[in-house]
């Protein structure tokens, strides 16, 4: 079995030449201290591991993929995540994007909608981030137990923004997901509720996993 400690090299490696450069524009140092922390081989699959921290997104398996280490930066960046937040994410997937938002935020959420998925990112997640709480379920439905949000991150697209997550983002919050149909263009969309109006801005052109309704 992998150690949490291996590919420390590699993770900086990472760092230093994916996020770093100027053109990249990861300059958050939160962020790139979470990069360097989580151990992202852990999340692959066994014959992946030594591509694991290659500038590219791996299939874990079911039709799905973990995210470029890059992506998974802007993305955490884009949130502005503070230390006293807490987070929601839709799309467990492996649980490296969970992982990495437990060294950003007070609280983190995730939720699922394949149970094996779910189960399989618990038992890696227990290893190196067990203050992650996940949960089965239909991500459509976010997680009303422990709303409000401050932030929301999806990390599977929906055809349109789903109301009942904007219903759970907390005033002032800020909610980062792609939105667009599954063979077309995706458009990442960050939402910000401020005084009961919601702000959307469209950024980067992007290509998700659909959003399955459970």
């Amino acid at each position: 079995m992998a150690s949490y400690d291996d590919h420390a090299e590699a993770r900086e490696r990472m760092v230093r030449e994916q996020l770093m450069p100027a053109g990249r524009g990861i300059n958050d140092g939160r962020v790139i201290e979470a990069m360097r922390q989580v151990p992202r081989h852990l999340f692959v699959p066994p014959q992946l591991q030594a591509a694991a921290y290659d500038d590219r997104p791996l299939p874990i398996g079911g039709g799905q993929t973990i995210s470029q280490p890059y992506v998974v930066a802007l993305m955490t960046q884009l949130l502005k995540i503070q230390p006293t937040h807490r987070v929601l994410e839709i799309g467990t997937g492996c649980g490296y994007q969970a992982a990495v938002l437990t060294h950003m935020a007070a609280e983190v959420f995730s939720v699922e909608v394949r149970a094996e998925l779910s189960r399989e990112a618990a038992v890696v997640l227990k290893r190196c981030a067990p203050q992650a709480q996940l949960r089965v379920g239909d991500g459509w439905q976010g997680w009303k137990e422990h709303a409000p949000y401050d932030r929301i991150m999806v990390t599977c697209a929906p055809e349109t923004i789903p109301p009942e997550l904007v219903y759970q983002l907390a005033e002032d919050g800020r909610m980062l997901l792609p939105v667009g149909p599954e063979h077309s263009i995706q458009q990442l969309q960050l939402i910000h509720k401020h005084d009961g109006v919601i702000e959307t801005q469209t950024l980067d052109a992007v290509r998700f996993v659909p959003m399955v309704a459970g």
